[in-house]
């Protein structure tokens, strides 16, 4: 027998999910994912303050993919400030070769957002969106999802 289901979201009206990809594209890319892996347990184990749900996925071989649910935007934001995610962003600047991330983030609001770096091509809102740089009024996720609303 087949089961249905749907889900009232009323108690979260800001609700962010976010959908987050790390390619690897060589060995040191490689390396790069295997050194967040511990870190990546760490979040799904003891979830940090809005957090609502952790999934991870892959998209392909070398192609992993995590799904968050945040209750949100500030919490999403405390959390991307603060250790371990702030030291994953600053190693992954220096040491990104050999691996590509982006993330796309939608808001129950209707707003959308995205970034991609280090990708070997266009993918998600990059396949159809025109390329816009991440910096002046587009350097945080915040100011993309209000930006892109306007």
């Amino acid at each position: 027998m087949q089961s249905r289901q749907s889900v009232d979201l009323s108690a979260y009206p800001d609700l962010i999910v976010i959908m987050l990809g790390f390619r690897v594209s060589s060995l040191r890319g490689l390396a790069s994912l295997i050194g967040i892996g511990k870190e990546l347990r760490s979040v799904r184990e003891n979830p940090p303050e809005g957090l609502l749900a952790h999934e991870q996925c892959l998209f392909a071989l070398n192609h992993f993919g995590i799904r968050q649910y945040w209750r949100d935007l500030e919490s999403l934001e405390s959390f991307t400030r603060s250790a371990p995610h702030s030291h994953w962003w600053r190693d992954f600047a220096k040491l990104g070769r050999g691996a590509g991330f982006w993330h796309e983030s939608y808001a129950r609001s209707g707003a959308m957002e995205a970034l991609y770096a280090n990708m070997p091509g266009a993918m998600g809102f990059a396949t159809f969106a025109p390329p816009l740089a991440p910096d002046g009024p587009f350097l945080t996720a915040r100011q993309r999802l209000t930006l892109g609303r306007a």
